[in-house]
Parts: C-alpha cells; structure tokens; sequence
C-alpha cells in the first residue's frame, strides 16, 4: 500500500464516473444567474471597445488578438445589437468552466464528493462571476487555462497522446484570444522539465501541437512586427499603472480576493500545497509549480492578480480531492463545508450587476469604487457631447469630427453617437490610434472630449462647450467632469497632428 502511494496513480487507472446531474445543475446555475443579470446596468467600457475594433477587422490589434474583436462584432450582428446576446459566449463558457473543474477533479481521484465540491467552489468564485458577465478577455483565457490543465491531468493518467493534439487547438485559440497563455506554457515547460513527466517532452505529438499553435499565431506576430510591437509597449504602460497601485505588495492579496473570499481562497491555498506534498498526486505535482510559477511570473512583470485566474480550477480540484480523502488540517475540520460555500458564493455576489445604479459608490475610502461603474453612464456621454455638438455653429459641422482622450469614450461614442447624429469619432488612445485618423479635407474644427492639452497646440482656439454630469443616475461614475470643447482653427495637417496624439 505504501509503495502505491508513492507512486501515485499508475497510468491508465481508471477514474470514478463523472457526477453529471449536480454538476450539470451547478453549470446551468451559474449560467442562468450570469443571463439573468447580464441586460443590467450597460456595456462595460472594454466590451465597447471590442464592438469597435470588430468594425475595423484586422489580423490584429495593438492591444489584443483578432477574436475577441470578430466574436463581439458578430454576436452583435446576429443578436441585433442585444446587450444580453454579447454577453451569452461569455456565460457559456463560465458554465462550461464549471464543468472542466469537475473534470479536473476526477482525473486527480476524486469521485461525487470532490467532483461537486470543486464545481460548487468554481461556481461561487468572485472571479468566476465577475468575469462571467463580461465579454472580455480574461473571461475566454482563464477557461482556456483551465482546460490545457485538465487536458494536462488526463494526459497523465492515460498517456494519450491524442490530447496533445487537443492541447495544440486549445492554445492556438488562446493565442487569437490573448497572448498571456504562451506565459503559462513557459512555465510549464520549466515545471515538468524540473519534477516530470520528462517524457511528456518526448512526444511528437505535442511538437506537433505546439508548432500548429505557434503557425496560427504568425499573422498576429506579423502585424505586431510591422506595427513596431505595440502590445510589448502597452505592457509596460500596464506595468506602470501596476506599481502605482501597489505592485507586488498588493498582488497576492488580490489573487485571494479574485479566488473567493472565504472558499476560493482558501481551496486555491491548500489545493497548490496538496499538489507539491500529496503522495497520491505526485504525478500532477508540475500543476501546482505551474500556479506558483505563473504567480510569480507576473508578480515580477507587475502583472494584473486575475492573470493567474485560469489555475484556480486545477488548485480547487486538488483541494476537493484531498478533502474527499479526509485530508483536511485538524484546525479545519470541525468548519462546515457547504455553509461556508454558500457565505463565499454570497460574499461574491457584489460583483455582478444585482442592485440598482444608487447602490454604487465612486468615492468609497476602503475598497474604492465598484468595477461595475465602468457599465453605466455612456449613454449619457453621448447625450452631453450631442448636446454640445448642437451649439456649435452649423457652418462647421461638414467635415468636423469627434476626438477623444480615451479609447473607451470613442468606443461609446462610435456605439451611440449615430443615433444621435454625431459624426465620425477617433482616438489617439491605445488601439484605437491604429484605426485611423481624421481627413484633412475635413473642418478645422474638432470636438474634443478629455483633456485639451495634448491638442491646444495644433488649434488657434480651444473652448469648453459642456461637462458631463451622470449624478441622474443616483451615482457618481469615473465620467462625472469630463469636458467637452470645441478646437478651432486647425493650424497643421493631421498626417503631422496625429502621431503626436498617440498615447498608452
């Protein structure tokens, strides 16, 4: 018996059947909670800028792959521009991750108990939620994480090789998603060449994969590469703005947050311990150096906390099955499992849309202002920079464009200016620089929206026309005070005005 555990669970063993009813029910209860609150409030601003730069098709973006960009402009099309039809990819797949972290569990040796455990912690994870609700980046690549480690997991417990393959596809989508899953193959490589399985190395199969992952990522390194690399820029800018906020003395209290107050975090701790120092899950040890390495990886980048969010599956996988096994720390064994999954599922629910608008608060001093303000108050941008477009002079209107500070406000702009006869709208902000500039047989005149300062050089005249005030709406939101102005008198071409407005 000794000798087996080891050893840990030889390749082949079979795997306990997948509890397919409470794990299906978790899944559609995650899914209708994300459709059921997915029409409340409004875009975020990144969901925005995603249905911009779908109208601008490319085989890539200065600051992301093409997908995301197609996958919004086509569900907008198909779903005739429904808010609640934008958002049904991305609650599909958090449904699915529940799923995958089900999965997970049973190729580690968990049966029912830690099959459901792990899904009912998934299913209640702040991250979980708060990135469900959105079409965005972080929500496709943290599933994708997930499923190369499942993959990983049943790899090594069956040796087939056929899920190399698998794993090839799976992070070719990823890099047409997001570029950060090449970091957790790094770190990966780094993992099984230190702990095993060296032989996974040996396969031809996942050469295979990895070449056909690294040939669909060409056109996208291409257009980086004549583009001057500005993601490599970008991440910098990040970095910065990373630092600022605390750098490193804040990230791993912030993974925690983003695991689950309460379950997540606990269950992401005690699963990556599990990993390195359970005799039977030796095998799947490289899994949890890949989430310390990543962790890590990203600390020393100044990376976001929610980039290590696609290895909490396999973490809380582990943590079921070790608590299945009766391995719980004697000081937790005496804590309620499922009241405390329900209070973590409760704590987490302040991230999704579920009171009204007057509920946010953008000044609170302790945890500062709710993520989903970033949702409301762009109609009413709209309705300001309307309204200031109506007070400039009609003589000036053929030809005058919108200008903005931020690539958001022109993604609103672009959104729900046409209704509202705005005309054309650019941005000198992040990617939305690469989607052009304005004509030069245009106006001299330009709206403006944000700060002035980098444009008062290039106009005769700058004025202000209106400020926005979104206090209507019961809250007060990052637009609150955004200036409006109208600049005059252009002096230059915009061939020589608009590489000097490009900013990160």
């Amino acid at each position: 018996m000794q000798a087996g555990l080891t050893a840990g669970r030889s390749a082949g063993e079979s795997v306990a059947p997948l509890a397919v009813r409470p794990v299906l029910a978790l899944a559609g209860a995650v899914g209708a909670v994300l459709l059921a609150v997915s029409w409340r409030y409004g875009y975020f601003g990144d969901e925005l800028y995603l249905l911009a730069a779908g109208d601008h098709p490319d085989w890539a973006y200065a600051d992301l792959p093409p997908l995301l960009p197609l996958l919004a402009r086509a569900m907008d099309a198909v779903t005739g521009g429904s808010l609640v039809g934008l958002r049904l990819p991305a609650a599909v797949v958090t449904s699915a991750g529940v799923v995958v972290t089900a999965l997970t569990a049973r190729e580690l040796g968990g049966a029912r108990y830690a099959q459901v455990l792990a899904a009912a912690v998934y299913a209640g994870s702040a991250f979980t939620l708060g990135a469900g609700h959105l079409l965005s980046a972080p929500t496709v690549d943290a599933f994708l994480w997930a499923v190369c480690t499942w993959l990983l997991a049943r790899w090594v417990r069956t040796r087939d090789d056929r899920l190399l393959l698998w794993l090839g596809l799976v992070t070719a989508v990823g890099l047409q998603a997001r570029y950060l899953i090449a970091a957790f193959w790094a770190v990966v490589v780094v993992a099984v060449l230190t702990v095993g399985p060296r032989e996974l190395g040996a396969r031809p199969r996942l050469w295979l994969a990895g070449g056909f992952a690294l040939v669909t990522a060409v056109p996208v390194l291409v257009w980086q590469a004549r583009h001057g690399w500005p993601q490599l820029a970008l991440n910098g800018r990040l970095a910065a703005e990373q630092e600022a906020l605390g750098g490193a003395s804040t990230f791993l209290p912030l993974v925690l947050v983003c695991a689950g107050i309460g379950a997540g975090a606990l269950g992401a701790c005690y699963g990556a311990a599990r990993l390195l120092r359970a005799p039977e899950l030796r095998p799947y040890a490289f899994l949890g150096w890949t989430a310390i390495g990543v962790t890590g990886l990203f600390v020393l980048a100044d990376g976001r906390a929610y980039y290590v969010a696609g290895m909490f599956p396999v973490l809380w996988a582990a943590a079921a099955v070790e608590v299945e096994r009766g391995r719980l720390p004697r000081l937790f064994r005496w804590v309620p499992r499922w009241p405390v999954l329900a209070l973590s599922a409760l704590l987490a629910l302040p991230v999704l849309p579920v009171g009204p608008v007057s509920w946010l608060d953008h000044d609170r001093p302790l945890v500062g202002p709710s993520p989903r303000l970033g949702e409301v108050g762009w109609p009413e941008l709209a309705d300001t920079v309307a309204d200031a477009y109506l007070t400039v002079p009609s003589s000036a209107w053929p030809g005058l464009v919108i200008v903005t500070e931020n690539y958001r406000e022109a993604a609103a702009l672009d959104r729900f200016g046409p209704a509202r006869g705005l005309p054309e709208v650019y941005s000198g902000h992040r990617g939305y620089w690469y989607f052009g500039s304005p004509r030069d047989d245009g106006s001299d005149a330009v709206l403006f929206v944000g700060d002035p300062s980098a444009i008062r050089p290039y106009f005769g005249a700058v004025r202000r026309l209106a400020t926005v005030d979104t206090s209507a709406l019961g809250a007060r939101t990052p637009l609150d005070g955004t200036p409006i102005w109208l600049a005059t008198d252009r002096r230059d071409s915009w061939a020589r005005i608009w590489p000097a407005l490009r900013h990160l």
